[in-house]
């Protein structure tokens, strides 16, 4: 039976913890007494806790995140009323930084603050060698990454069919943007280049064609950058997906060169645009030039076939609703496939509270923190701002209303401005942004673009049967039965409808572990 269990609770099944990978390749000659367990935020607590126990453990270490910190605290918390003989250990981004008022801490036996690749082994060794620490609280510090071993044989065939794979070829962030937990990881660490792309081969040779690297600036280090890119561009496959986070403003014409030679739909670019306000930047000191960013938006959209996944934060301190729409309608003019409306999130550890008195920003005291209102965003237009994300999702990311979402938006006005007012009339007549089947979203928008706007009923339904049908259905909601639109069988045949290209297990920085 194994002496260490590593697990952790992931958001979703289709994830795989990352961050557990790394302790399991790192633990040396003790991985052969230790186990990997994953479970997910929504199994059932108590099976969760057998599993655990089944393996009869000395250790067990547990991975907290902003998403598991609750499920976390209440395994911890049966675990030491089961079994207070075994030691726990804890380590993760949510009980790294201000940790002192955390019920799991007090539960623990140990927390590994920071990187824990090197820092978990050594402790594992003292507590089964009998020679435990007196402190509870281990800083991994920041390991070279020459001393860290790479994970990627631990992706198992079932991950490898079924989960995300993360890779990495990099560590830490340049930037200081005051929301984010990556400010706090200066410099950038560089895994080296070589050795990575190895690995890469050998997970490409196990089948692995999608691939989701979690570096915060990609394309920070044109060589390795390029390398990279090469490297998979050399090796192209129609399956094959690659997600990159990227700097908004810079792309040089040697990395621009190489990108416009992969096909479409190979590449996509997660770009966190965050704000255009450029005061507000200023407060949350993250510099970006905007006129750039544009500029490498049209070099994307016109001359290369990535899909852009683009970034914009409610609730920032210095911005007001009606300066958040300007951004959204400049990025919607940039026309990147998705936009992701975040609400700000108070990351422990961040330096974001240091605004907190003048600005007036409340945040909830539960994960995951998010904004409630700020001295220039009330609590009940935070609430539409929230609708307005989700029904975003919904309506303009999903690829389900390609055509007719734009309808919503009339020409010469602010796309923000009317997308608002119809998240709001939804929201009065459906009183809940999820759940809401497509049939029945088909009918509400509909009513609105007819009823309220005054569209011509033809043309709306004519743009919405195109949708509708885009992907293959042939069912017919019931505000369309009516109107004679083209057969669907016969225009899918033809090829003339393909679904619009969505993300790839598209995961939020907060979900990926």
């Amino acid at each position: 039976m194994p002496e260490i269990v590593l697990t952790t609770l992931n958001a979703r099944y289709w994830h795989s913890s990352f961050g557990l990978r790394y302790l399991m390749a790192n633990l040396g000659e003790l991985s052969e007494h230790a186990t990997m367990l994953e479970f997910g935020i929504n199994e059932n607590l108590t099976e969760v806790l057998e599993a655990i126990l089944l393996q009869e453990p000395k250790v067990v270490s547990v991975g907290v995140y902003i998403w598991n910190i609750d499920v976390a605290t209440r395994l911890v918390a049966d675990l030491k009323r089961l079994r207070p003989d075994i030691t726990v250990v804890i380590g993760g981004p949510e009980v790294s930084y201000e940790s002192e008022d955390q019920e799991i801490v007090r539960l623990a036996d140990y927390l590994i603050t920071g990187e824990g690749d090197l820092a978990l082994p050594e402790l594992c060794q003292h507590i089964l060698n009998e020679k435990r620490p007196k402190e509870k609280i281990i800083s991994g510090g920041v390991p070279p990454l020459g001393q860290v071993q790479m994970p990627y044989d631990l992706y198992t065939a079932e991950d490898i069919r079924n989960r995300v794979i993360y890779v990495e070829a990099s560590r830490g962030c340049p930037f200081t943007c005051e929301f984010c937990l990556s400010a706090l990881e200066i410099p950038v660490r560089q895994f080296d280049v070589d050795q990575f792309l190895a690995q890469m081969q050998s997970l490409f040779d196990r089948g692995v064609r999608q691939f989701k690297f979690v570096d915060r600036t990609f394309n920070l280090n044109m060589r390795i950058s390029k390398a990279i890119l090469q490297f998979f561009l050399d090796r192209y496959e129609p399956d094959l997906f690659l997600h990159f986070e990227m700097i908004p403003d810079r792309l040089p014409e040697t990395l621009r060169e190489l990108i416009a030679k992969f096909p479409a739909g190979a590449l996509q670019f997660e770009i966190g645009v965050q704000t255009f306000n450029e005061s507000v930047g200023d407060l949350i000191s993250r510099k970006q030039d905007n006129n750039q960013l544009a500029e490498n938006f049209r070099f994307l959209r016109e001359e290369t076939g990535v899909h852009i996944h683009a970034d914009l934060i409610v609730g920032l301190p210095g911005e007001t609703v009606e300066s958040f729409g300007q951004g959204f309608d400049r990025l919607l003019s940039l026309a990147p496939q998705e936009i992701q409306v975040g609400i700000l999130k108070r990351l422990r550890g961040t330096p974001i509270t240091r605004h907190d008195e003048e600005w007036e920003m409340i945040y909830s005291g539960h994960a995951p923190y998010e904004i409630l209102s700020t001295k220039l965003v009330s609590f009940g237009q935070m609430q539409r701002m929230r609708r307005f994300a989700k029904y975003w999702d919904l309506v303009g990311n999903s690829g389900n209303f390609v055509e007719s979402k734009e309808l919503i938006w009339n020409e010469g006005k602010s796309a923000f401005e009317e997308f608002l007012a119809f998240a709001d009339w939804l929201y009065e007549r459906e009183q809940q942004t999820h759940g809401i089947p497509l049939t029945r979203l088909v009918e509400r928008i509909f009513h609105f673009l007819t009823n309220i706007q005054k569209h011509p009923e033809e043309h709306v339904a004519r743009s919405l049967w195109s949708d509708y049908t885009r992907s293959g259905r042939e069912d017919r909601p019931n505000c369309l039965r009516k109107f004679d639109l083209p057969n669907p069988r016969k225009r899918n045949a033809a090829g003339s409808s393909l679904p619009q290209r969505q993300s790839r297990h598209a995961v939020t920085k907060t979900e990926s572990n």
